[in-house]
């Protein structure tokens, strides 16, 4: 298959996913789908929550609207314009992590744009919603059906590219030594403070803490503000997410860490679905947000600097804006490793 075919045939996917991130009523044919095909998906939208309490409605459709965004054909061509594609026909495995909803669709746009063959394996928590897409571009473009499989045991491949956390990275840096990979970690991001920003800013930079419910590489897990900052300021920016905690899963997790804290006479600040915990910690437990006060932006720059490999990204006034780091351009690589030119030279 050319490349100008592959890129026209996402380009083709994005378009008819773009009537999924609201929901509509088939209208005709021009969006892609029979009424049939068209009903199906949002029924599989909706029901993928039954399948997993944390992939509610609103996230899958917020995560369908992020891959739309990355497949508009200007976006594409920018993207690919770095490398020298070509189809080259070697079989990647891809263990898919499943924290988000549709979280490895990048590194399966990867794979396919880059010419080779994908062969995955899919997290339990996150198994519906890419076979559903897949067979969609499938429509679109029946050349990839022979380049496109979900398999329970992967076997016979020419490299690998795996996510998982700390533990399973060590695991896959073992089992799959002789292969060329690329192994992910855990990894989270934060945000800095300036004390400048307007509401609009703190507004935006509650979508980094909360969408998704907090549980992506590219959520906000610890945030360094100011010394002497208002932290009502964050209070009032997060009031609209409040519902969150009508979730059960998100509740619980409100409610055991909270009960954890208070019973070790950890002192916090808390509004009904947040808890605020100053603590010099990256990493959170969900429903948490550290902070840590800073007298000068040197401070956080050594601090950032010390944790890179640990950071997937960093919201601020200078650096990602406030309400855009679950909102990742196709170059902006998990891991800061470019996965393209890795799978350019296998």
């Amino acid at each position: 298959m050319e490349l100008k075919n592959r890129i026209n045939a996402f380009v083709q996917l994005g378009k008819v996913l773009q009537n999924f991130v609201i929901e509509n009523t088939w209208k005709d044919f021009s969006c892609g789908l029979t009424q049939e095909e068209y009903n199906k998906v949002n029924e599989t939208i909706k029901k993928t929550f039954q399948h997993n309490g944390w992939f509610s409605e609103n996230n899958v459709r917020q995560s369908i609207e992020g891959v739309v965004y990355m497949l508009q054909e200007e976006n594409i061509k920018k993207w690919i314009s770095e490398y020298n594609l070509k189809e080259n026909e070697k079989t990647v495995a891809v263990i898919m992590a499943g924290n988000i909803p549709m979280v490895g669709f990048h590194d399966l746009l990867c794979v396919l744009i880059s010419g080779n063959k994908l062969v995955a394996k899919l997290s339990s928590e996150d198994s519906i919603l890419l076979p559903m897409v897949v067979s969609i571009l499938k429509k679109i473009e029946p050349q990839f059906e022979s380049k496109i499989k979900f398999v329970s045991r992967l076997e016979k491949f020419d490299a690998i590219i795996a996510t998982g956390s700390d533990n399973s990275a060590r695991y896959f840096e073992s089992y799959f030594a002789k292969y060329p990979h690329i192994i992910r970690k855990n990894r989270t991001s934060i945000a800095v403070i300036s004390g400048e920003e307007t509401e609009e800013e703190l507004e935006l930079f509650a979508q980094d803490v909360f969408s998704y419910f907090g549980k992506g590489c590219r959520n906000v897990t610890k945030v360094f503000v100011p010394k002497g900052y208002d932290l009502d300021n964050l209070f009032k920016a997060f009031f609209p997410y409040k519902e969150l905690v009508n979730n059960n899963k998100y509740a619980n997790n409100y409610d055991y860490n909270k009960a954890i804290y208070l019973m070790n006479q950890v002192e916090l600040i808390e509004n009904g679905f947040l808890l605020l915990k100053e603590d010099s910690s990256i990493h959170s437990p969900l429903a948490v947000l550290n902070y840590e006060f800073y007298e000068n932006k040197r401070e956080v720059e050594n601090f950032i600097k010390e944790n890179k490999e640990k950071i997937q990204c960093v919201v601020s006034q200078k650096e990602i804006p406030f309400g855009k780091a679950q909102k990742p351009e196709l170059w902006d690589y998990a891991d800061g490793v470019d996965t393209m030119a890795f799978l350019v030279k296998i």
